[in-house]
């Protein structure tokens, strides 16, 4: 059951063994023991993480995060609706392209990959388009790893009176939060980032009174939200279609580790301490981040590639993989970078054990 590497990416990523263990049995997806018993109370926990406040309710989905994003996209927009994107990464982009897929009118605002969203920008932009009825934006863009300033947004977006879907697949458990307190009418995320799950489903929390004005806009069977939902409120846990048991069961147990750790404040501490423990050793090996740190998250980020003409990403990549750890390229537009993540079953020891790995794997370093 042990890992041939530790996984430093954003996704999937190192799980602890308890939670692989928990795969190991089948279940019936028809039974109690699993529709009550397990998926009822992710569902209760999940929404007691997001918010303290009352009126909120969680919904689960098969496939990838990004299914659940457009779960989201295609249910709570109806046909008369316009979306505004906040697009400063890849993960933004893609709620456009969602958007543009599914035939929504969209405006977008791309302040750029390394760039924060102005404010003011938006407001105006809120002010001279009243079309606008929904506003989108992703919390941690993890093509930088960049946290952008949601609780602004948000406020911005409901003094407008605007519909607030947020994305907060990679910071969602590892980031203190209160959607409640933000107003965040739809917050997606993912079974396999923060939680420390493994993939196959991704869950929106979400405001009932909005959810509930969902109800024949799908614009896909097996995506719709509101559907799912209902059979899942109805039936008690019941997923319309095949569900993801072995993976829901991980989920499961995931959540039973977090709230072992001391709960998302904890974790929080601990991505924290990762990703401190990580620019620190980089930049003693003479490594630049790619953003000011004052716009990095706890969950991954990124660096420039160095400036050495024999310098590979693939070997360099390989070499580190050799010693027990995996990595991630970069996926920025404008910059030769690679990335590595934080969260995980991940701790700050590993990150030291790390930075040794990468002093060995300087090849471009040895005469």
């Amino acid at each position: 059951m042990k890992n041939d590497y530790l996984l430093l990416t954003p996704g999937p990523l190192s799980t602890s063994e308890t939670v692989r263990q928990a795969m190991l049995k089948d279940w019936c997806t028809w039974d109690d023991e699993y529709n009550k018993d397990v998926v009822e109370v992710i569902r209760a926990k999940l929404t007691q993480l997001a918010t303290s406040h009352y009126g909120y309710t969680s919904v689960l989905m098969q496939g990838s995060g990004t299914a659940s994003v457009e779960a989201t996209i295609g249910s709570a927009i109806s046909k008369d609706g316009k979306l505004l994107v906040i697009d400063n990464g890849a993960y933004g982009a893609r709620i456009a392209q969602i958007a543009s897929y599914l035939k929504i009118a969209t405006q977008v605002v791309a302040p750029g990959e390394v760039n924060q969203p102005n404010i003011d920008a938006i407001d105006t932009l809120l002010k001279q388009d009243d079309t606008i009825t929904h506003v989108a934006i992703v919390h941690c863009e993890t093509t930088t790893g960049m946290l952008n300033p949601i609780k602004q947004i948000a406020s911005l977006a409901k003094q407008h009176n605007k519909v607030v879907i947020l994305d907060a697949m990679s910071s969602f458990g590892g980031i203190p939060m209160d959607i409640g307190d933000l107003g965040i009418d739809f917050l997606i995320s993912s079974a396999n980032k923060c939680i420390q799950g493994v993939p196959g489903f991704g869950f929106v929390i979400a405001k009932q009174t909005e959810l509930e004005k969902c109800k024949g806009q799908a614009r896909s069977l097996s995506l719709d939200l509101y559907d799912q939902w209902q059979c899942m409120e109805v039936n008690h846990g019941k997923w319309r279609f095949t569900s993801p048991t072995h993976t829901v069961r991980a989920f499961y147990q995931a959540l039973i580790e977090l709230e072992q750790e001391g709960g998302i404040s904890a974790r929080h501490k601990r991505y924290f301490t990762n990703q401190k423990t990580l620019v620190e050793g980089m930049r003693s090996l003479g490594f630049r981040t790619l953003l000011n740190d004052d716009l990095h998250s706890p969950i991954i980020t990124s660096f420039y590639s160095p400036e050495h003409s024999d310098y590979q990403f693939k070997e360099f990549y390989d070499r580190l993989k050799q010693q027990g750890f995996v990595i991630y390229p970069g996926k920025v537009s404008n910059a030769d970078c690679f990335r590595i993540g934080n969260i995980g079953d991940v701790h700050p020891e590993d990150i030291e054990r790390l930075i040794i790995a990468i002093k060995k794997a300087m090849y471009w370093e040895v005469a």
